[in-house]
């Protein structure tokens, strides 16, 4: 005779997005920072030839939901890669300040 085991099941979550948020935001440079309570993302876009950048998003998490984010990024990479081929990953650790291509001028 087999038993049933109740497990409580999770309610549906309703996660809306506005048409704002839906359209994103580019970065092509984060910084990650941490204390004891929290990370911290801050996603920067470089733009070629302008040595300023502006942090365009920041994303505050606890220890616990970075470690989940970080997992879901690895599985996504990772399935992405089987089906698009390897991401290639840079020797240089920044993108250089001009992109390579030339200097612009007025």
């Amino acid at each position: 005779m087999s038993e049933k085991t109740n497990t409580p099941q999770q309610p549906a979550i309703n996660i809306e997005i506005s048409e704002e948020v839906a359209e994103g935001t580019y970065s092509n440079l984060a910084i990650i920072s941490h204390s004891n309570a929290e990370f911290v993302v801050d996603f920067i876009r470089m733009m070629p030839n302008v040595p300023k950048a502006k942090v365009k998003s920041r994303i505050v998490l606890t220890p616990q939901h970075a470690k989940r984010l970080l997992a879901a990024l690895r599985d996504n990479v990772n399935k992405y890669e089987m089906q698009f081929g390897k991401i290639d990953e840079p020797d240089q650790p920044l993108p250089p300040m001009n992109f390579g291509t030339p200097t612009a001028q007025a």
